[in-house]
């Protein structure tokens, strides 16, 4: 069996709900193509193919559809070959060749126009700057002239509104026949050409034009409509700067954004983007993340901390070390994972996608019944029941129903991706809102992942002289409880002289000297040793202990001056989160390899159910049990150790600032691990299934109007057209809503 590749293509021109359709089917008629996926929303291809593809075949069988295509290359950044106008292209995501020769992208400069018929180009400027707008302009000015014509000339009149009506029907023809030809004989392309000359030969030549018109100026207001939708990921993109200041040999120049390597070091001034991921290695500000991650106030960031690029320095110098190229930083990323995630159909688009495949020849069917019926068997006029079948030809176009889902999804996930919340693909999406139970890990989940001082108990001492001399006996070590202790004198500003013979004391604690202090640091058990520690001192660590804390004894001169309790605490709105859940009516549970003493701890801060003393194969069990009990089971975790887990949860929601495994590892993504952003996700897509339903019930509910008072001889085709581009273009604008959703 021959090995399969896969490749990937930008498709630009795809103007309405059936064109993937079209090029699925056409693609796939091409010898040794196994499988294709097309995301109109994404503007993009993947064609899978066993090495007997000729890959220029498919290219052209795609252009001679009327579309622009380019393979990707390098990366999946978006070629430029389909701007704002292209309708149905609700991802944001889509543009993000936008500005992007940053990321080294060169192919995303290109400007490909295709043949296709509603005038497909780059609309880089105004509307009718486009290719589109100028066709529309110059089909309403035909029949302004036909019009006149026709009112200076009447015996002409008829001839004029033909030749108007052919300005913009030749090149809607021209793609129809090649829609036929690769497989789709029911386009909304070729449903308008058959309408209007059918039109034409029952005598009704001004409607035919003014039908034509009408059209063209539905197609152009859709584009404008959906290009909006585009504009949230685009400016998202737009966010990183072009230029940078690098760090080389001592000096400081400027070079492109995208030449920057990892390792690199870069100076960001106050006030400036900054121009890629990395770690700040020297300097502390205010750094403003709301651009990329949705924090309402600048977070405070120092020496190690990590920087994201497109956010904003605030009041001082930073020297940062590049973490990632352009193409792979945060932001590029993102960008890249929402518009993958567009490809990936939810069950409900699915549906929609197999009902049009049967809704679009049963209306042919219904027209061509309307049509001849009454006049074969009950008397009627040919002329008239010609004229109401052609109308509902053009209320059988499925844009408005096909485009109802996508829509809907694309601007959720962009919506998302803006504030943080990533999830792949409209299946995840539509599963989140199903979720009944949530488990949680707890470190670096629900807890901040990073221990901290919680309690000082001085004996003798004040409580700043006990962390003072903890403090001289941490400096240099790494570990988390010492860096604990170094950062709260940090914070509390307690001074720290130097200590010499310092010494660890394996498995026990530190001990050193200070002036003429002998200092020791110690563990409970240690301190019982030396016989440091009475009945009320035992009391106050055992009740330390019941809290969750982990307890170190200071001894200074071998007797107990103080305790320090540590504790990696809750995050700040963990409690008000787990309560968001609750108000949605999910349940939470938390899941954790911490002792059980520690975890009822921190359950009971936080009025969770827990379990702890669990391994990673213990939290996938307890999964198990949750669904076996009816659950739908969110999981949420970091990613690495959680993996089981988040692989046998409904959904799998990885807690990470940016990281690869957060980006990669899960269904579903919280860029900067608020726990509320888990309701939030959730909540999101409660609202997006309430939006599909709407924007079907739009769909289908004007066209189901349409097609009894056309029958009925109420309306024809004028109306008829309206409703088609009218639904489409209320279903997108009510899709559109949900970029604007306050979360």
């Amino acid at each position: 069996m021959a090995e399969t590749s896969e490749t990937r293509y930008r498709v630009g021109g795809m103007d309405c709900a059936a064109c993937a359709t079209k090029i699925d089917t056409a693609v796939r008629r091409v010898a040794g193509v196994a499988d294709v996926s097309v995301s109109v929303v994404a503007g993009t291809m993947t064609v899978r193919h066993d090495g007997s593809s000729n890959l220029k075949a498919i290219e052209k069988r795609v252009t001679g559809l009327g579309y622009s295509v380019s393979p990707f290359t390098g990366s999946t950044a978006p070629a430029q070959d389909h701007g704002p106008h292209d309708h149905h292209d609700h991802g944001d995501h889509a543009g993000y060749g936008h500005d992007h020769d940053h990321a080294g992208h060169d192919h995303g400069k290109k400007k490909i126009e295709g043949l296709h018929g509603h005038a497909h180009a780059p609309m880089t400027g105004s509307w009718w700057q486009s290719r589109k707008g100028r066709l529309t302009i110059v089909s309403g000015a035909a029949l302004i002239a036909a019009y006149a014509i026709g009112h200076l000339v009447p015996a002409v009149a008829s001839y004029a509104f033909v030749i108007a009506m052919l300005v913009g029907l030749v090149p809607i023809a021209r793609r129809a026949i090649m829609a036929a030809l690769s497989g789709t004989p029911f386009s909304i392309e070729m449903l308008m050409t058959i309408a209007a000359v059918g039109a034409v030969i029952i005598n009704a030549g001004e409607e035919a034009a003014t039908v034509v018109f009408l059209f063209l100026v539905g197609e152009l207001l859709e584009g404008v409509a959906a290009g909006k939708a585009r504009e949230s990921i685009q400016s998202l993109t737009a966010l990183v700067p072009k230029n940078a200041l690098l760090e080389d040999n001592g000096q400081t120049r400027e070079v492109p954004a995208e030449s920057l390597a990892v390792g690199a070091t870069i100076m960001v001034r106050p006030g400036d983007r900054i121009s890629a991921d990395g770690i700040i290695v020297s300097g502390e500000s205010a750094i403003d993340e709301a651009p990329v991650t949705g924090e309402s106030t600048p977070v405070r960031k120092g020496v190690d901390a990590v920087v994201f690029a497109g956010t904003v320095n605030g009041d001082a110098v930073l020297r940062v070390r590049v973490t990632a190229a352009a193409a792979d930083n945060t932001i590029a990323r993102v960008v890249k994972l929402v518009e993958e995630a567009q490809e990936s159909k939810a069950p409900t688009e699915r549906f929609i996608d197999r009902f049009s495949r049967y809704y679009t020849p049963g209306v042919v069917v219904v027209a061509a019944l309307v049509a001849t019926v009454p006049p074969l068997l009950f008397g009627g006029s040919w002329g008239e029941w010609i004229y109401r079948g052609l109308a509902i030809l053009l209320i059988g176009c499925p844009c408005a129903l096909v485009i109802s889902t996508p829509a809907a999804i694309a601007a959720s996930l962009s919506a998302g991706a803006r504030r943080g919340l990533l999830m792949k693909g409209g299946a995840v999406l539509e599963t989140l809102g199903k979720v009944t139970m949530v488990a949680f890990d707890k470190t670096g989940t629900l807890t901040e992942g990073k221990p901290q001082v919680t309690d000082i108990v001085a004996f003798g001492l004040s409580e700043a002289q006990v962390l003072s001399r903890a403090a001289v006996l941490e400096q240099g070590s790494s570990h988390p409880l010492a860096l604990a202790i170094l950062n709260r004198a940090r914070a509390d500003g307690v001074p720290v002289p130097p200590a010499f013979e310092l010494e660890a004391l394996p498995g026990k604690g530190v001990t050193g000297k200070v002036g003429s202090e002998t200092l020791d640091l110690l563990s409970p058990s240690a301190a019982r040793e030396r016989g440091a520690l009475d009945g009320e001192k035992d009391a106050r660590i055992t009740a330390l202990n019941d809290e969750g804390k982990s307890v170190s004894v200071l001894l200074v001169n071998g007797v107990a001056a103080g305790l320090i309790a540590i504790r990696d605490e809750p995050r700040a709105d963990a409690r008000a989160g787990l309560s968001a859940l609750k108000s949605a009516g999910v349940k939470a549970m938390m899941l954790t390899g911490d002792n059980k003493r520690t975890a009822a701890a921190v359950a009971g801060m936080l009025g969770i159910d827990w379990r702890g003393e669990m391994m990673p194969e213990d939290k996938q069990r307890v999964v198990g049990e949750l669904k076996r009990q009816g659950f739908v089971v969110a999981k949420v975790g970091d990613g690495i150790n959680d993996a089981p887990a988040l692989a046998a949860a409904d959904i799998g929601i990885a807690m990470g600032g940016g990281t690869d495994v957060a980006l990669e590892t899960a269904d579903a993504a919280v860029l900067h691990g608020r726990v509320g952003d888990v309701a939030r996700m959730i909540e999101l897509s409660k609202r997006t299934m309430r939006n599909i339903l709407e924007n079907i019930t739009i769909a289908l509910g004007l066209k189901a109007v349409f097609l009894v008072t056309t029958i009925a001889g109420i309306t024809g085709l004028w109306p008829a057209i309206l409703a088609d581009t009218g639904a489409t273009v209320l279903v997108t604008i009510n899709a559109l809503r949900l970029l604007r959703v306050k979360m």
